[in-house]
């Protein structure tokens, strides 16, 4: 451990702009871990490299997503933010981990099948080396937890194998991380396809609410979310879209899908559908407002952006040192 509480890292892409479902699982649970965890948030430039980037774009993403991670309500002070590509001992310690992992393991790694998949005319190595990076993210903090969902979990598996192989050559070099299981929250899903999860990637426009819409299109993608034949206001796996909504609405009021359904008894989808739009309007307001706000500040973040870099620099190399004089690289003369 590098404190008195156990460490948790985590980490988002800078590809895309963050959704509901993006807030809801993860970003706003995070403000409330800084007085359980020593925590550790990145934002994952690097890894957004394994995809094609318009330089301009991904720049202003990642200073975009920084900039949300802060507004969301994560203290600077009390959370190390900082960007992945400003601590070269994540590269460092992933070249040496990839020697240390097996084919066998990356090919097994479904993401990779499915992002080459997507991405057939750039499935390079970084892609499929790309868990290998992630788990060199995790260890060099010596991290205890990391929040991880469905999709993310091979991941975790193989960050562990890696350390354990270490381990058991070199010694207890590396702290073998657990899944984080936080407090469940409801699983946010697509409005046009209620069976897939609510993701930044989704060529359909209506498919997500992303952080920074407006009223006026917050409340035309709720128009036209997906619902059902039926008008019946009712929790049920039969009704996957109406589910969703319900989720949603429960998820920001904090009511129980029993709750909703008594309060909207007797109403149809269109009323339904307004209520839930107006309701993640007003969750997102604040947001967006302090975002704003911070955009214009940007002594502020920078500032905090130096800071972090720094801290996180100084527990990643501390680990990195380690690792290069277990596997015998000769230590800088300082």
């Amino acid at each position: 451990m590098l404190g008195d509480n156990k460490v948790l890292y985590s980490a988002m892409q800078s590809t895309g702009t963050l959704t509901l479902g993006n807030y809801m699982g993860a970003l706003d649970n995070w403000v409330k871990l800084a007085d359980e965890y020593q925590t550790f948030y990145a934002i994952a430039d690097l890894h957004s490299l394994t995809v094609r980037q318009d330089p301009k774009d991904i720049r202003k993403r990642a200073r975009d997503l920084y900039v949300l991670y802060v507004a969301a309500g994560l203290d600077p002070e009390k959370n190390c933010i900082y960007y992945q590509s400003h601590v070269g001992a994540h590269a460092e310690l992933s070249w040496i981990l990839n020697c240390f992992t097996y084919m066998g393991e990356l090919n097994r790694m479904t993401q990779f099948k499915d992002k080459a998949a997507k991405h057939s005319d750039n499935i390079n190595a970084g892609l499929y080396t790309y868990p290998v990076l992630m788990a060199a993210d995790i260890l060099l903090y010596q991290a205890d937890v990391v929040p991880v969902g469905a999709d993310q979990k091979q991941h975790l598996e193989i960050t562990r194998d890696i350390a354990n192989r270490f381990n058991s050559i070199y010694g207890d070099v590396f702290t073998v991380p657990e899944a984080y299981i936080g407090k469940a929250t409801a699983k946010i899903m697509s409005l046009q396809d209620p069976t897939k999860k609510m993701s930044k990637s989704d060529e359909n426009p209506n498919a997500s609410i992303l952080l920074m819409d407006d009223h006026d299109t917050i409340m035309r993608k709720f128009k036209r979310a997906v619902t059902d034949s039926d008008t019946e206001i009712r929790y049920s796996e039969s009704k996957p879209g109406i589910m969703n909504l319900i989720n949603i609405y429960g998820a920001i009021t904090g009511k129980t899908p029993e709750e909703v359904e008594k309060e909207f008894d007797g109403k149809g989808y269109g009323d339904f559908k307004l209520a839930v739009g107006e309701a993640v309007v007003s969750k997102l307001k604040p947001l967006q407002d302090k975002f704003y706000d911070l955009s214009k500040n940007k002594d502020y973040i920078n500032n905090c952006i130096k800071e972090n870099d720094e801290k996180a620099a100084y527990f990643a190399n501390k680990t990195l040192r380690k690792v290069q004089k277990k596997v015998g690289l000769l230590e800088k003369i300082r």
